[in-house]
């Protein structure tokens, strides 16, 4: 059987990007994600195009017996996972602390940090049983620096930037690789879901410049995905050319 990449949030944007760059590199695909008719979509689309099998699980990360329920009925022979993509996050809102939606912390944190949690700890024994694997998980330069009204998903993007170092120590004597790949603007859905369907705020939130693109990103994780055994990218900091750290950009 082909290798087997695990990606969450994989119904739009860096997921399904990613989705398509293992694919076409032989790859059979679990794909997670809330949205089933894009799930039932790309797994056909790629499935054609490619030759390859995706199994695909709708869930909601956001819900541990529903991620553990999904994960445990993973069919014997799909268990041989090779790597894991934690690629399910949200940003909702951009207010300052004291005007912030308590409804959209909750939803970030419980999806950025719970989400990947509960995923990495039902999918770790699948690769602890291989001993080997490798778990990439989805950061972001809001990870490395707090910027103005970026509150909460700042601090949900520094938890998994912990957690990655913590997942790394912890799970030497296994194996298994933890890789953190931190993104800065990059266009996709993320400024359209952050600025709540408002189609002129994210456009504008790319004004100036010319932002990352997904496949930029899934281009970035097959790579760290793809190097000999004995080498592990541990944090990566990918930004476009006109941005350096999170606030400062050269827009013309």
């Amino acid at each position: 059987m082909n290798p087997i990449v695990m990606i969450t949030g994989a119904s739009s944007g860096f997921g399904a990007a990613c989705a398509e760059k293992f694919a076409s590199h032989g790859y059979d695909l679990i794909i997670t994600a809330r949205r089933e008719d894009r799930l039932i979509k790309l797994k056909k689309s790629l499935e054609s195009k490619y030759g390859i099998k995706v199994l695909s699980l709708c869930f909601d990360v956001q819900q541990m017996d529903a991620v553990n329920k999904a994960i445990g009925s993973i069919p014997d022979a799909w268990k041989k996972i090779s790597v894991l993509v934690n690629n399910a996050g949200l940003a909702l809102g951009r207010d300052s602390f004291d005007k912030a939606s308590m409804q959209d912390w909750e939803t970030m944190l419980n999806t950025n940090v719970h989400g990947l949690l509960y995923v990495s700890k039902a999918v770790l024994p699948l690769l602890m049983a291989q001993k080997k694997g490798h778990i990439i998980n989805m950061g972001s330069v809001a990870g490395k620096e707090v910027y103005e009204k970026g509150n909460v998903y700042c601090a949900s993007k520094f938890a998994v930037d912990a957690l990655s170092k913590a997942m790394r120590i912890d799970l030497l004597p296994h194996h298994i690789k933890v890789t953190s790949i931190n993104p800065g603007a990059a266009e996709t859905e993320f400024s359209l879901v952050r600025f709540k369907g408002s189609e002129d705020q994210a456009a504008a939130a790319y004004d100036g410049y010319t932002p990352l693109t997904a496949e930029d990103i899934a281009n970035t994780v097959y790579y760290c995905a793809s190097l000999p055994e004995h080498v592990c990218i541990n944090d990566l900091t990918i930004t476009c050319l006109q941005q350096a750290g999170t606030y400062y950009f050269n827009k013309e």
